[in-house]
């Protein structure tokens, strides 16, 4: 007659059979390369676009060196701009600014007023007009630079650092408040402190995607205003454009990748640990009860 196991023995076999065997590091490498190599055939334009910008970020460096006759049309051109006269300017119009709104009703407008008001549009035009004079001798004096400068490329990489930085420090401002909202929805629902970092990490993956390709956005639409600056020939101008555009894609993209991958490398580090533990655990548990679970008898007739 056959003799089925004990109840404790079923259970140790089923959770045997439920146990998942995590992947070694090298079956884990294996599985990202091949999946980079089915993007890259997939996205050949992207794929492209990044080996490009990786290429620009190696290879550009900091732009050309002016030469000592540059330099010399270069700083001769910037002393001219009247930099006094766009402050006063700029105070004037403030004054004007001020009296008009002192003197301006929630939705009526005076004698007194209307004066005010003309005399505050005129202040205005006159502060644009020095800003255009000055910012068009700015842009004589980086056409004698050039696009491809040390002045030319110093100036894109600081508004790409800038925006970069605003990009960061919204996501670490926005993963604050979003780990404070998870922890308090945490708190009323019956749930695991690992199921809570887990929560807080990809909002935090998401909120640095999500910041870090707003800044990359923002900065590409900026970008060509600055070349537009430099009063480049068109094709040299769509040339720096395409390759800003790539560096720029590139360093987002490969920041990113390495967060989420030092987050992965985390986490897979972790759940390795539990599985030697578990491991080490139930090797224990048989040299316990004797070296091996239940043995089956095989079923005879009688």
């Amino acid at each position: 007659m056959y003799r089925p196991p004990p109840p404790q023995y079923r259970n140790h076999n089923q959770q045997q059979r439920q146990v998942i065997q995590v992947p070694s590091v090298n079956d884990v490498g294996t599985l990202v390369v091949r999946g980079a190599v089915t993007f890259a055939k997939r996205h050949k334009v992207i794929s492209g676009s990044y080996i490009v910008g990786l290429l620009v970020l190696l290879l550009v460096g900091s732009g050309t060196k002016l030469t000592l006759d540059q330099q010399r049309q270069y700083n001769h051109i910037m002393s001219t701009i009247d930099l006094q006269a766009e402050f006063e300017a700029s105070n004037s119009y403030a004054i004007a600014n001020q009296n008009y709104r002192a003197t301006k009703g929630w939705f009526t407008c005076d004698s007194l007023c209307q004066r005010n008001k003309d005399r505050m549009e005129y202040q205005k035009q006159i502060l644009d007009e020095i800003r255009a004079e000055g910012h068009a001798r700015m842009s004589d004096a980086k056409a004698v630079a050039g696009l491809f400068s040390e002045v030319g490329i110093g100036e894109v990489k600081d508004s790409f650092w800038n925006y970069f930085s605003q990009g960061k420090q919204f996501a670490k401002r926005q993963s604050m408040w979003d780990a404070m909202f998870i922890g308090m929805r945490h708190m009323g629902r019956d749930e695991s402190t690992m199921e809570y970092v887990l929560k807080v990490l990809m909002q935090v993956l998401i909120n640095f995607t999500m910041g870090l390709f707003m800044a990359l956005a923002i900065f590409i639409f900026g970008l060509w205003k600055i070349i537009s600056d430099y009063q480049p020939n068109p094709i040299t101008a769509v040339l720096f454009f395409i390759l800003g555009v790539c560096g720029a894609f590139a360093f987002v993209t490969t920041y990113l990748m390495g967060i989420f991958g030092a987050t992965a490398g985390g986490i897979y580090g972790v759940v390795k640990l539990a599985e030697n533990n578990q491991q080490q655990a139930r090797l224990q548990q048989q040299q316990q009860r004797g070296g091996g679970g239940y043995v089956h008898n095989r079923p005879h007739y009688q």
